[in-house]
C-alpha cells in the first residue's frame, strides 16, 4: 500500500480525482442508509462525514510528502463542502 502511495504522481489534479472518489463513495453510502433506515430518514449530516474522510486521506499524503495531492484533496473538500451548503439551502 505504501509502495502504491509513493509511486503517485505527485500532482493536483490526482489529489482533486482522489478528493472527489473518496466522498462519492461514502455519500453513496450514506444515501443508503438515510434512505433505508426510517429512524435515520432525516440525518442529512450523515454527508458531512463522508466529506469529512478526506481531512484523514489529506494527512496521509503529507505525511508521505506527496504535498500536491494534499492540496488536491483539500479544493475537492471545499468543492463538496460547497455543494452540501447548496443541497441543504435549496
Amino acid at each position: 500500500m505504501i509502495d502504491r502511495l509513493k509511486k503517485l504522481n505527485n500532482s493536483v489534479w490526482v489529489g482533486l480525482g482522489i478528493g472527489l472518489l473518496i466522498p462519492a463513495v461514502f455519500c453513496s453510502i450514506a444515501w443508503y442508509i438515510i434512505h433505508h433506515i426510517a429512524y435515520l430518514a432525516k440525518a442529512d449530516l450523515l454527508y458531512i462525514g463522508g466529506i469529512a474522510v478526506n481531512a484523514y486521506a489529506m494527512q496521509i499524503f503529507f505525511k508521505y510528502n506527496k504535498e500536491n495531492i494534499g492540496r488536491g484533496i483539500l479544493a475537492a473538500t471545499f468543492l463538496c463542502a460547497f455543494v452540501f451548503f447548496a443541497y441543504k439551502v435549496m
